[in-house]
């Protein structure tokens, strides 16, 4: 399964990797915004099972574990660049060695500086889609991000660049953008977004999911009482956004989701997590899942679901019945 990817020149894997976990933990003053812990060797060795599978295309950030993501991508990589479509994101500011998140800089300058440190991170000279990652930041204020990114294609440093955003405003004025090929938007069986996902497939642009698993609740290994640890994102001092979550618990409003359409999703052999990214291929040809990752294991069980390919336009209708 292949899609491309507008002003990039190979085409990219129906399903790819998404970078945030391997990050490891990284903090907003006491406010986690990692997965926990991560062996980074298993990390290499996980991005490395899914080259060899067929996932061609990796999506990091500048701040995930504070540039530690993009130095474990650049090691996984070695002399396996050409192979691989690099997605890293820029706004955030941060100090590595504490990792802790300071601020955020969506000036010119700002991001030609964060253009250049990650690729110092990543071992390159290029990075091939390049997302500002303000989810909320004014559309209105956006053209000089919008400039800036138009010339840093010029100069060769990225190829494209998108927005990492929610809302269709935002989208639809980056859209506009010379260069533009990309935006990535939270996304998934319990969580549509059918504006920002029109704006996508009007103008041709590659929707990235983020959240295709809705941070691990359609894997299935979560349930009522599971707790998570401290310096998970989804822990008990989560960040205000974090809705799939409660106080460390899974939220049971989207556990009872789930369990709805359970039994359409795993279906024809699929696992669930299986089916979550089956339903994605199905909503739309624009959307690249990135699921996360910690373990070799769970990109098998992700890459798997090419072999299966999207669910049929009935399954589709069924569970738009049984969310209705």
């Amino acid at each position: 399964m292949k899609k491309t990817i507008k002003h990039l020149d190979k085409s990219v894997s129906a399903l790819g990797l998404g970078c945030w976990a391997i990050g490891g933990p990284f903090w907003s003053g006491d406010e986690p915004h990692g997965w926990g812990d991560v062996d980074d060797d298993e990390s290499i060795r996980a991005i490395h099972r899914a080259l060899d599978l067929g996932i061609s295309l990796l999506d990091t950030a500048n701040v995930y574990g504070a540039g530690h993501s993009e130095r474990v991508l650049a090691k996984a990589l070695e002399g396996r660049r050409k192979d691989v479509v690099i997605v890293t994101k820029f706004n955030a500011v941060f100090d590595e060695e504490t990792r802790q998140v300071t601020g955020s800089d969506a000036t010119p300058g700002g991001i030609r500086q964060a253009c250049e440190a990650s690729l110092r991170r990543l071992n390159t000279d290029y990075i091939d889609v390049y997302l500002f990652h303000d989810n909320g930041f004014p559309p209105e204020k956006a053209r000089p991000v919008r400039d800036t990114l138009d010339e840093l294609v010029t100069t060769g440093k990225i190829r494209t660049y998108g927005w990492s955003t929610d809302f269709p405003q935002s989208a639809a004025f980056f859209a506009d953008g010379k260069h533009c090929s990309t935006i990535e938007v939270e996304l998934n069986v319990l969580n549509d977004n059918v504006a920002v996902l029109d704006v996508c497939e009007e103008n041709s642009l590659t929707a990235l999911n983020r959240g295709p698993l809705a941070m691990g609740i359609l894997s299935g290994k979560y349930k009522t009482g599971s707790d998570l640890a401290i310096n998970d994102v989804r822990g008990k001092k989560s960040p205000e956004w974090m809705k799939y979550f409660k106080d460390g618990k899974p939220n049971p409003e989207f556990l009872k989701k789930m369990d709805a359409v359970r039994e359409i999703l795993t279906s024809n052999g699929r696992t669930l997590a299986q089916g979550a990214i089956a339903w994605l291929w199905a909503r739309s040809d624009a959307n690249i899942p990135i699921p996360g990752f910690r373990t070799v294991k769970q990109v098998e069980e992700n890459a798997k679901a090419m072999d299966h390919g999207p669910l049929t336009a009935f399954q589709m209708t069924e569970i738009a019945g049984l969310l209705r």
